[in-house]
């Protein structure tokens, strides 16, 4: 039920929000046109950041911008704090990917049963370290990365198995991407998902073969660098593999199946381990000759050596730079790169400098250093935060300390329960259009629902007007291991008193990189000013709720520039 409970003098600031945000900012600049474009480094930006840079680096580079980091980014610079961020550690699911057996719980145990067969454990550590853990960049560019390589808890209950496939991504985020599809390939996780487990030479799966090329490495059609299609002579697309390319990667993935917990027998279902490698069984396995995507495997050749043809065939398929690099540009930036920045970032991926193909970390900083992230946004550059990026911008922006079952608690209602994609394709199309616009992009707003909207501006509602320490969803989950309960800590924004202009002031940098007008500065004002309390702590704690509530329920906060 939609519940804003405002004041009079709320309304005018939440509708003054409303009329200064522009209409455009879902969008990014740029057109589609073809061709191969000449790659050429980008313009160096200057490595003197303002806060408000700093502060719009962090919203494409962490889960959100807080004082301490806009702070340390804006002392360093980019590549500076991109150096910083590639060495820093702290985010990890390793010590959760334990398997049991299938029928290790007793009947009715509720709480054994979620441990070791849903997403809650990894899915409360993915938001406790987003909120907490200093290796922001590293969780957030695997973060991108999983919803791009694909397998869900909607078809695989396998607690150990989920923070098995999501610690490839933490481990490779300035990796080699080759390496992510060659564990990602092979984890028992993925072997169940998209049926690669089991599948045999007399009926070989087609399921993982199809997603490998169409998702995960080159997508269906053939790209130029810049990452429009490449055409034929009658202007029409050209595909990058055909349904014999994918039989014969299907063959040569076939002959394998689960790792069992404690060496039980290949044939106990009870005891498979989601979380390690599969096994080879020869006897299932195509040892004939296969071709496939201009590769050929000889008969006789080992399951290996089909496996890592496969994997070379797609990770050096030439299409898989720009596609690759345009989902991550899409995740991180804007939706709507021009071809020349996708051209920019792939070129990375192709060379990093050193002759290495794959270089996550080159990717990356090609990305976050590009002139057209670093440089002022256009009026249709940005995208729209995804619910997860709410969630966990405003706890950041908010202060907060959390065992993550809160967010966990909350993420499903929001349309984006993580680490449950409804299917392989993610929670959305990336070529989902920008309602209203006939060119621009924008993936996120498929989430966009008329139920969803009013449930995220209750969410935002509750954990600001609503979201003193004592709420009852903060508390401790009794029974639930791992559970150390949520706190909002309201003492940095008690700490201002009566000074609302520097309250004004923080949200201006953390929620918007510093480009309020100053008819919003003073409606946001106006808000905080309408509560008054006999304590000053309280007074100050509730004036603050009141400004974060009118800032983070308008389309200027919902949108990343």
């Amino acid at each position: 039920m939609f519940r804003p409970r405002v004041s009079a003098a709320l309304g005018v600031a939440f509708f003054t929000m409303l009329a200064g945000c522009d209409g455009g900012g879902s969008g990014g600049g740029g057109g589609n046109g073809g061709g191969v474009v000449s790659v050429t480094p980008s313009p160096t930006p200057t490595p003197t950041f303002t806060e408000g840079d700093a502060a719009r680096l962090a919203k494409q580079a962490s889960f959100g911008p807080t004082p301490a980091l806009v702070a340390r980014i804006k002392e360093l610079g980019a590549n500076a704090w991109l150096d910083e961020q590639f060495a820093a550690t702290g985010s990890t699911y390793a010590d959760l990917a334990v398997a049991v057996r299938r029928d290790f719980c007793t009947s009715g145990d509720t709480v054994c049963s979620r441990q070791h067969f849903s997403r809650v454990p990894a899915a409360m550590r993915f938001y406790a370290d987003a909120v907490m853990a200093p290796d922001q960049l590293r969780q957030r560019v695997a973060f991108a990365l999983g919803q791009m390589v694909v397998a869900s808890e909607a078809e695989v209950n396998s607690a150990a198995g989920i923070a098995a496939f999501n610690q490839i991504f933490l481990d490779n985020a300035f990796g080699n991407f080759r390496d992510i599809l060659a564990r990602a390939t092979m984890l028992g996780y993925m072997g169940d998902y998209l049926d690669m487990a089991d599948s045999n030479k007399s009926a070989p799966s087609e399921n993982y073969a199809r997603e490998l090329l169409q998702l995960f490495s080159m997508g269906p059609d053939q790209l130029n660098m810049d990452g429009t299609p490449k055409l034929d002579a009658t202007g029409a697309r050209q595909p990058n593999y055909t349904p014999e390319d994918i039989r014969g990667v299907a063959r040569a993935l076939t002959g394998w199946s689960y790792a069992r917990v404690g060496g039980a027998a290949i044939t106990d279902g009870n005891a498979r381990d989601y979380s390690q490698p599969m096994i080879p069984v020869p006897t299932r396995y195509d040892s004939t000759a296969k071709s496939f995507l201009g590769t050929s495997v000889a008969a006789g050749a080992t399951q290996e050596a089909s496996v890592a043809a496969v994997v070379d065939a797609a990770f050096n398929n030439a299409s898989t730079a720009p596609f690759v690099s345009k989902f991550l540009i899409a995740h991180l930036v804007t939706p709507n790169p021009t071809p020349a920045y996708v051209g920019r970032v792939a070129a990375a991926f192709a060379n990093n400098g050193g002759g290495v193909r794959g270089d996550l970390k080159a990717v990356v900083r090609a990305i976050l250093t590009d002139s057209e992230a670093r440089t002022a946004p256009g009026a249709a550059s940005g995208k729209v935060k995804e619910p997860i990026l709410l969630m966990t911008g405003l706890a950041r922006v908010i202060g907060f300390t959390t065992d993550g079952y809160v967010f966990v608690n909350r993420d499903s209602s929001m349309g984006q329960p993580v680490m449950r994609a409804p299917s392989v394709f993610n929670f959305y199309p990336q070529d989902y259009p920008l309602p209203g616009s006939a060119t621009l992009r924008s993936p996120a707003s498929k989430l966009l629902n008329t139920a969803n909207v009013l449930r995220w501006h209750n969410f935002v509602y509750d954990w600001t007007v609503g979201g003193d320490a004592t709420r009852a969803e903060f508390a401790l989950a009794s029974g639930l291991p791992n559970s150390s309960l949520t706190q909002p800590l309201w003492s940095g924004w008690e700490a201002f008193g009566t000074d609302l202009d520097s309250m004004v002031a923080r949200i201006d940098l953390l929620m918007f990189a510093n480009t309020l007008t100053q008819p919003q500065k003073d409606a946001l004002e106006a808000a905080g000013t309408a509560i008054t309390h006999a304590d000053p702590l309280i007074q100050a704690r509730k004036r603050a709720q009141m400004m974060l509530y009118v800032a983070a329920s308008s389309p200027l906060f919902l949108v990343d520039r």
